[in-house]
């Protein structure tokens, strides 16, 4: 059951949509201070001179240079200075979500990282801060990019978890997704899906996509292209063979669907290999 928990939060990972609201790097002032607010966004601080206090839930933390500090949204939160010498920071307020739901509300991660590289984390904060000032798209998609960057990095750091209140809904995610796994190569229905979970039809697609972000039957197309680059890359099965065991008796009708996915037909993917 572990490995299909590994696979959810893979998944989840994969589907996950990042938004920056606002980032800057900042002195902050010497009345620095708000008591139990709850934020509807995430927040890094990355720690770049001065003291200071925070409390994230029951956790209190005094930041220190060279420190990152992840700040789940939608838990009750506090800061303050404690001295005459208020933290320089950079920071970002941001929002992680997989349809409905923010990823860090599923996941137990550290608030505080160390081990991180000064230079680089400066440079990508710098770049952070500077493509969330500009208005261009490319600014949109340059500071996803980054944020992406620093996110992998800390994840990299520390094995990440299910929050043990979220592990039976977890686990509910996981049989839906191993069952889609053993089912591609079959014609599976809304209702199939549903009723492995015991759940009405209606609102099983809605469920899906909360969690997921997409409706299951565009989830479980997506699989069936990955499975079939996977065979396309390891194997020499024909295209007809790989139309089959991916669910489609015509071939050419997969290569069409193939072509829409992944940009080229089956055979130009293979060649390209």
């Amino acid at each position: 059951m572990t490995d299909n928990r590994n696979m959810a939060i893979q998944q989840m990972v994969a589907n996950m949509q990042v938004h920056i609201w606002e980032a800057r790097k900042q002195q902050c002032w010497p009345e620095w201070r708000d008591i139990d607010y709850t934020p509807s966004y995430n927040k890094l601080y990355y720690i770049l001179e001065g003291e200071g206090w925070l409390k994230i839930g029951d956790h209190e933390l005094y930041p220190t240079p060279g420190q990152l500090i992840l700040m789940p949204a939608h838990i009750q939160q506090s800061y303050s200075t404690i001295s005459d010498k208020p933290f320089l920071k950079h920071w970002c307020h941001f929002s992680a979500t997989v349809g409905n739901s923010d990823v860090f509300q599923w996941l137990d991660v550290p608030y505080c990282y160390d081990s991180l590289d000064p230079a680089i984390m400066k440079e990508l904060f710098g770049q952070l801060s500077e493509a969330n000032m500009q208005s261009s798209v490319t600014a949109r998609l340059k500071e996803k990019s980054v944020l992406l960057d620093i996110l992998s990095r800390i994840i990299e750091l520390e094995p990440i978890h299910i929050l043990q209140n979220k592990t039976d809904e977890m686990e509910r995610l996981s049989v839906i997704q191993q069952y889609i796994e053993n089912h591609l190569h079959e014609e599976v229905t809304v209702e199939r899906m549903a009723a492995v979970l015991h759940l009405h039809p209606n609102y099983f697609i809605k469920y899906f996509k909360r969690h997921f972000g997409i409706p299951p039957l565009r989830y479980m197309n997506l699989k069936r292209m990955d499975k079939a680059k996977l065979m396309l890359q390891t194997t020499s099965s024909s295209i007809k063979e790989i139309a089959l065991s991916t669910g489609f008796d015509d071939a050419n009708y997969f290569s069409k669907i193939f072509r829409k996915e992944v940009g080229y037909s089956p055979s130009e993917y293979r060649s390209q290999l």
